[in-house]
């Protein structure tokens, strides 16, 4: 079968980019600029830039001396590179050989591919019209050869599609750029007026190769296809899945466990060679009547523990409706980190390591409850009650200041204070009574006050009085007047409750 090759050049890759993330740069004139030999010169410009006059590599400052209003954007050539990998991902749906093309093309090899849409017609518009939703401008050619491709897709009319065996037709009406040639050797063969290809295709190579060196010879080999060219493609990451099919449909809840149990050592062992462990899993199952069944886990910390990630399959097994029969199980990790340097230290059986047994009893309760009910609670350093707490976002996370222990603390802290009608004898006496949620409480004692002050480093506000209170039923309650006591604005909150 005869090779065919297909390549997208994004023509203003860099600053489609910008625009896709900022709708207001669009029909404006913006540069992305860099440091070089100190002073910044513009690396790519948008389209109505273009048009102006502004090019890759004018100064910055000349380009604002002629457009003063002229945006200016530092490039980040990183992020670059990597929108360029995701776009070749994306491609994957259209060739499984695909090819980044530096510094902003995709190759993609479309042998034996382009008959599912019907002709390369239609494979190459369905491309450049979905790319082009996108935000991204684009040219695109397909040829036999990759350079041949390269040479349409960048010099020819868009959309062109050159016939098996004419890459080297293809090849006469273009410019000598069109061959991937280094600039020097660009600028040799215009200064001896040779504007085309066809100005010296057919001269003889020993010439050739004196005057302008290897490099022209084996680009035209390579377009005309006298000379392989490899191209290397994209290989997007693996993902963390087995799959276990079934000689005979499984309808038993203890089938369905044993090839819970295969699937989980085959991917934990492969987390162990790679230092990985899950976060979240999917364990499905494929009916005989079309239909998916499948349950899912997360775990508080990446864990490649087989038994205790059975345990929390295990709670969800029953919930698996098999109908009449599953013939294929499949496993996938679909979030994975790296596994804590103390993994194997945590997963003794001895009683030396407390964090075991917390561990799997947090990842129990969210199997039953979902991990949205677990929260992780370490001290701040804040005065007001409200901040003094903070919420971990692992069990990772260390305390670096010490709870207080000095005060008694309600049990339950109101995340805000909630206003409360008060009674109190004047100026500093506590509370006799109090009106919360419609409900009066008689006070029966009473403890303080003690004054937190505001933050005043944070916002502006008045102090805090707080007293510890205990109504007519027993109950306690931490309220707490705001600011100085005044006769006409007297305003009272309750922030906790004890036990």
């Amino acid at each position: 079968m005869q090779s065919r090759f297909a390549n997208i050049w994004f023509r203003h890759l860099a600053t489609d980019l910008e625009i896709i993330r900022q709708p207001g740069l669009k029909n404006s004139r913006f540069v992305l600029v860099a440091p070089e030999r100190n002073r910044m010169i513009v690396k790519a410009a948008s389209q109505q830039a273009q048009e102006n006059g502004i090019e890759h590599g004018m100064v910055v400052a000349d380009a604002r001396a002629l457009f003063p209003d002229l945006e200016v954007i530092d490039e980040n050539p990183e992020e670059i590179a990597t929108l360029l990998i995701s776009l070749a991902e994306w491609c994957i749906r259209y060739s499984p050989i695909v090819a980044v093309d530096p510094p902003d093309g995709l190759i993609l090899n479309i042998t034996g591919c382009t008959h599912l849409w019907n002709g390369e017609e239609n494979y190459l518009a369905e491309i450049v019209e979905k790319l082009g939703k996108q935000g991204y401008h684009i040219q695109a050619g397909i040829a036999d050869t990759v350079g041949a491709a390269w040479a349409v897709a960048h010099f020819g009319p868009n959309l062109t599609i050159v016939p098996p065996d004419h890459q080297a037709n293809a090849l006469l009406n273009l410019p000598p750029a069109a061959l991937r040639i280094e600039p020097v050797i660009i600028e040799k063969l215009h200064k001896l007026g040779l504007y085309q290809i066809r100005n010296f295709i057919n001269m003889p190579r020993q010439v050739l190769r004196r005057r302008f060196g290897q490099q022209l010879l084996d680009r035209l080999d390579q377009a005309t296809g006298h000379a392989l060219e490899i191209i290397e493609p994209f290989k997007p990451l693996v993902p963390f899945q087995e799959r276990l099919p079934c000689m005979e449909p499984i309808v038993t809840a203890t089938g369905i466990a044993i090839a819970l149990k295969i699937l989980l050592k085959k991917l934990c062992l492969r987390f162990l060679k790679e230092g990985k462990g899950l976060r979240k899993a999917i364990f499905k199952g494929y009916r005989v009547d079309g239909k998916i069944v499948q349950i899912e886990i997360v775990t508080s910390s990446a864990s490649n523990h087989r038994e205790h990630l059975f345990k929390l399959f295990e709670l969800k097994i029953q919930t698996i409706k098999p109908g009449m029969g599953i013939e294929l199980f499949v496993m996938e990790a679909t979030e994975v980190e790296d596994v804590d340097p103390v993994q194997e230290s945590i997963w003794n059986f001895a009683g030396e390591n407390d964090r075991v047994t917390l561990m799997e009893l947090l990842d129990r309760l969210g199997g039953r409850a979902g991990m949205q009910v677990i929260h992780r609670f370490l001290p701040a350093e804040h005065y007001w009650p409200e901040r003094s707490v903070s919420e971990a976002a692992s069990l990772k996370d260390l305390i670096l200041t010490d709870w207080r222990t000095d005060r008694v603390r309600p049990v339950q802290l109101l995340a805000l204070p909630e206003k409360v009608f008060v009674s109190a004898l004047l100026p500093d006496y506590p509370p006799i009574l109090f009106n919360y949620k419609g409900k009066v409480h008689m006070i029966r004692k009473a403890d303080g006050p003690e004054r937190i002050e505001s933050e005043w480093w944070l916002e502006e506000g008045e102090h805090r009085d707080y007293y510890c209170v205990e109504d007519q039923e027993g109950a306690r309650y931490w309220i707490f007047r705001l600011g100085h006591y005044d006769e006409q604005k007297r305003i009272w909150f309750i922030h906790g409750f004890f036990v």
